[in-house]
């Protein structure tokens, strides 16, 4: 029910109110020379409009417990569709997080630059950075940053020239990885013997895995792009 159907009962309600008090007053000061009958029907009429009246209060009354009803519903209605979207975001990397994990610090040896060239000692390069991401993920990790880039289903790892692009931003060593979730699962899943953290080392790359009582993860902050998929709703 809408604000106009309220306005229309409620001018009907004046209008019939108007009608009442025209035909009590006609009948009040009615002349000797107005038939008995007339009389009759007059009050008859009056005590139907009086009826009428009442109904429409009554109607009126009802209609709006109703629409304070419809408005809770709606506010509610609202009130969910707000939490599954708070729940969306979160899940897309769109809102910082805050928890418990590690905090995973690849840097190349002592004195050597970010060239690659023969002569250089080992380079962290854009495939180990990715094998650290995908052992965290593996592990349960629920949400992950690369120096401050946030990590989505989408982002892209990818050597360019003497560093890495992340999200499309460039990024230099050291390259700290944070990492939200169960800390000793994520620590234990690249320092296993044989695993990533020692196979690194041991090219002479520098890396190191942190427990982390609480540590924050930013929100992604670039755009949201799908070049290929499309929606199957219409």
């Amino acid at each position: 029910m809408n604000k106009s159907t309220y306005i229309h009962i409620a001018l009907f309600a004046i209008i019939v109110g108007s009608m009442m008090a025209f035909q009590f007053r006609t009948a009040s000061s009615i002349d000797l020379a107005v038939p008995f009958d007339r009389v009759q029907e007059l009050t008859i009429e009056k005590k139907q409009l009086e009826k009428d009246l009442n109904q429409l209060q009554e109607e009126a009354s009802d209609l709006g417990s109703k629409l304070e009803e419809a408005m809770k519903s709606h506010a509610g209605a609202a009130g969910a569709l707000e939490s599954e979207l708070y729940k969306i975001k979160l899940y897309a990397g769109l809102l910082p997080v805050v928890g418990p994990g590690v905090e995973v610090t690849m840097d190349n040896p002592p004195g050597v630059g970010s060239r690659h060239d023969e002569n250089a000692g080992y380079i962290i390069k854009d495939e180990d950075l990715l094998k650290v991401l995908n052992d965290l993920r593996g592990a349960g990790s629920e949400a992950i940053a690369v120096n401050g880039q946030r990590i989505l289903a989408t982002s892209e790892v990818r050597l360019a020239g003497n560093h890495i692009n992340v999200n499309l931003t460039r990024l230099s060593p050291p390259y700290k990885v944070i990492a939200i979730g169960s800390p000793g699962t994520l620590k234990s899943s690249l320092e296993l013997k044989g695993g990533l953290v020692e196979y690194l080392n041991e090219l002479g790359a520098i890396v190191s895995v942190e427990i982390k009582d609480q540590i924050r993860v930013p929100a992604y902050d670039g755009p949201l792009r799908l070049e290929y998929a499309r929606s199957t709703q219409k």
